[in-house]
């Protein structure tokens, strides 16, 4: 069995099937692929952010109470394709995420082809041409640590031309690259693909004419990149057309995804592969009063808990003998995706690390309706340093099937949201519900103790 995998960077969960009340992103080929893929309701990021979350799929194991984000290779032995080599598999690695490169995921892939990706990487200057403002500094991540000191927004910008044909953009030119090596390699098998996209991650350039549909009266500067601060930093205008930018960006992922969809179509790859769509972390755009998945801003002091518009991601996949059309409403992480994979293509390997993800393959079968744990876990590595906050002021956040948790310990008050009621976790309910929000600090700290997490780990979050 072939496996296809398309990973979209910093793709909300509420971008399909209309879920968004603010703003509904167009995404007709998802939709679509919906039909015949199996949809996962309550999978939550385990590692977070980008390079972690990968860390995780690939190696099927938890990483963040051991290690931050990091070149892959020093992880964890465990990587997918090097498992599957063992089975057969010839495996390409493609995409624009320039971090892949950086965190050597290409390594062990029989072929790898990435493109620099759009975080205003300078990997080609471009001197005679000046680099102009985009947008004012204050409203934009302004970190100060790239080239020359300018914003990412600034240096995107100059380095890609401000591009004015769709195509000229990285997720087009992404989804080429895997259409040409379909159909270069369809008769062969198996294979396994990963096709990485780095949109819709900021910058948030598409084509402004699809901007407009989103946002016709807009008559201010482009909002083209977040400030990962506060949202009240922007007028409500500016807050519009900042998402009018971004859900542009997410239909434009759609728009070139569906064109690898079509492909498999046409190769008729349906009959002997798995495919899989998957994000691997959302984006705060106004709720909770940010703008961004972390703080990293001079403006703003807050810890930042990993609410669910950051780590409550998008999976669908579809392969033969399951039915689609359907849900599976189990709680899951990215930890458990390789063993189902694996699963599914009917393999029984060994990897050097055993994994700590389970196989949720019986469940997309419709064979296994049980849940597959109680809770998850989203965080980031945190070591406390003189009892400071970490330097993007990340914390974790537990989810059940009813509740979301936030054991934030000395960074502030707890946080305790019934996401029954309240899915957008508006209202929090630790005093009101002290009981339940202690049985989920308990929760909590047995999931590090399910894991043997080392004790910085554990020591970081106690209150």
């Amino acid at each position: 069995m072939n496996i296809i995998v398309i990973i979209s960077d910093t793709f909300r969960y509420d971008n399909l099937f209309d879920r968004a009340a603010a703003m509904p992103v167009r995404t007709p080929h998802l939709d679509r692929f919906s039909e015949r893929s199996v949809s996962l309701s309550k999978l939550y990021t385990g590692s977070f952010p980008t390079i972690p979350h990968r860390t995780d799929f690939t190696t099927g194991r938890v990483g963040w109470p051991w290690y931050p984000w990091q070149d892959r290779r020093k992880s964890s032995p465990n990587h997918l394709p090097e498992t599957l080599r063992g089975a057969g598999y010839v495996s390409q690695l493609l995409g624009d995420c320039p971090h892949l490169v950086r965190a050597a995921f290409f390594e062990g892939f029989d072929g790898a082809h990435t493109l620099p990706g759009q975080e205003g990487n300078t990997y080609f200057l471009g001197m005679n041409h000046p680099i102009e403002h985009a947008m004012a500094d204050e409203k934009t991540r302004n970190v100060g640590n790239h080239f020359q000191g300018r914003n990412l927004i600034d240096l995107h910008s100059w380095i890609n031309r401000r591009w004015y044909r769709e195509i000229d953009r990285f997720a087009p030119r992404t989804a080429e690259l895997a259409v040409e090596w379909l159909e270069e390699n369809d008769q062969h098998s198996p294979f396994f693909l990963w096709v990485d996209f780095f949109d819709p991650h900021e910058p948030w350039d598409p084509p402004e004419y699809m901007v407009r549909r989103y946002d016709p009266n807009y008559n201010g500067p482009p909002m083209l990149h977040p400030n990962y601060g506060k949202a009240s930093d922007y007028t409500e205008a500016e807050l519009r057309n900042l998402r009018a930018h971004y859900c542009a960006e997410a239909e434009l992922v759609d728009r070139w995804v569906g064109r690898i969809l079509t492909k498999i179509d046409d190769l008729d790859l349906w009959r002997n592969s798995i495919v899989v769509f998957m994000a691997d972390h959302g984006f705060s755009l106004g709720e909770h009063n940010r703008t961004g998945k972390s703080n990293i801003s001079k403006f703003d002091d807050r810890y930042w808990p990993l609410y669910p518009e950051i780590v409550h991601i998008p999976f669908l996949v579809a392969a033969p003998g399951l039915e689609g059309g359907r849900t599976v409403d189990a709680l899951l992480q990215p930890a458990d995706i390789a063993p189902t994979l694996l699963d599914l293509a009917g393999l029984q390997v060994e990897t050097p690390e055993p994994m700590h993800g389970r196989s949720f393959a019986d469940h997309l079968r419709g064979d296994n309706t049980a849940p597959l744990r109680d809770c998850v876990v989203s965080a980031t590595y945190t070591r406390l340093e003189e009892g400071k906050l970490p330097p993007n002021r990340v914390t974790p956040m537990l989810y059940t099937d009813r509740w979301a948790y936030a054991p934030v310990g000395s960074y502030g008050e707890r946080q305790l949201f019934d996401l029954s009621a309240d899915p957008q976790t508006e209202t929090n309910l630790a005093e009101d519900h002290g009981d339940v929000a202690d049985d989920l600090n308990d929760a909590f700290f047995q999931e590090l103790r399910g894991l043997d997490a080392p004790n910085e780990a554990v020591e970081a979050w106690r209150t």
